[in-house]
C-alpha cells in the first residue's frame, strides 16, 4: 500500500532508521523498503515547500517573486551536510572537502522569511564551492536585478551580491578600518552587525530545524541521493510550519 511506502519513507527522514529496521517492522524484505524509499521520496522533494495552504514554491524564481508580491523579507544562508568520502582515487574526491571544518560534506542553501519559516532549499553541492559561488550559480544575482524589489538578508559569506542586484542583497557592514580603528567607529561598527545579526538570526532556526531530522543532520546514504532528501524535508517542514500556524482544530 502506498501509504505504508510513505511511512517507510518519513520514518526513515525523520529518525534516519536504516532499511533492515524498516523491513523487520513492516514485515518485508529489505529491498522491498529501498525500493519504496527510492520511489517516494523524489515525490515529496517535487512538492515544494507549502507557504499557505495550497500554495507551495519550487523553484528559486518563484521565491523571489513570492517575496516581491508579499513584501515579505527574505533570508538566506549556506548550510552544510556531512556525507561520506568518495572512494581513493576518484577525481572528484576532494571537492567534497569543506573549507570551513575540512570535513567531507555537501552545501545547500536556505531561504527563509523573516519569521525563520523554510521557503525554499537548493540542490546540494559539494562543499568545496563558496556561498556566493552556489548563489550565483543558482541564478539569484539575475533573478533579483531583473525580478521584482525585494529585500533579502545575507551574512558576510554574501559580500559583494549587494553591489551586483541594486542593494537588494543586505549583507553585514563593510570594515573601513582594518588597524587603529577609532574607538568611534568600533562602536558605530558593532552596534550595526548585531542590529543585522538579531534580523536575520532566523534562518539559524530555519536551519536547526532542518538539521533536527536525523537524515540531515548526517547522511550515510549515497550522495547521488542527498539533493531529494533535503527537498523532501524541505517540503515537509514546512507543510509542519504552516499547519502550526492554523488555529483551526484538527479532527
Amino acid at each position: 500500500m502506498f501509504v505504508d511506502r510513505l511511512l517507510a519513507t518519513l520514518v526513515h527522514l525523520r529518525h534516519a532508521t536504516t532499511h533492515d529496521v524498516l523491513a523487520c517492522w513492516f514485515g518485508v524484505d529489505r529491498s522491498t523498503i529501498t525500493r519504496a524509499i527510492g520511489e517516494v521520496r523524489p515525490l515529496l522533494a517535487e512538492r515544494g515547500c507549502t507557504v499557505s495552504p495550497g500554495v507551495r514554491l519550487r523553484t528559486l524564481a518563484e521565491v523571489v517573486d513570492h517575496l516581491g508580491s508579499s513584501g515579505t523579507t527574505g533570508i538566506i544562508d549556506g548550510t552544510e551536510i556531512r556525507v561520506r568520502r568518495p572512494a581513493a582515487g576518484r577525481r572528484d574526491r576532494d571537492t567534497f572537502i569543506s573549507s570551513k571544518n575540512k570535513q567531507n560534506a555537501v552545501r545547500t542553501m536556505i531561504v527563509t522569511d523573516g519569521e525563520g519559516r523554510v521557503l525554499w532549499c537548493s540542490p546540494a553541492r559539494p562543499a568545496s564551492c563558496a556561498d556566493i559561488t552556489h548563489a550565483r550559480q543558482l541564478g539569484l544575482v539575475k533573478l533579483l536585478a531583473d525580478g521584482p524589489a525585494v529585500e533579502i538578508l545575507a551574512d558576510a559569506g554574501y559580500q559583494g551580491l549587494g553591489a551586483q542586484t541594486g542593494g537588494r542583497v543586505i549583507t553585514p557592514p563593510h570594515r573601513k578600518f582594518k588597524k587603529n580603528a577609532p574607538d568611534w567607529y568600533e562602536e558605530i561598527h558593532e552596534r550595526q552587525r548585531k542590529a543585522h545579526s538579531s534580523r536575520r538570526i532566523r534562518v539559524e532556526h530555519g536551519i536547526a530545524h532542518l538539521k533536527n531530522w536525523r537524515s540531515l543532520a548526517r547522511h550515510l546514504g549515497r550522495r547521488e541521493h542527498i539533493c531529494d532528501t533535503v527537498q523532501a524535508v524541505a517540503s515537509l517542514l514546512s507543510h509542519q510550519q504552516i499547519a502550526d500556524l492554523d488555529p483551526t482544530p484538527q479532527t
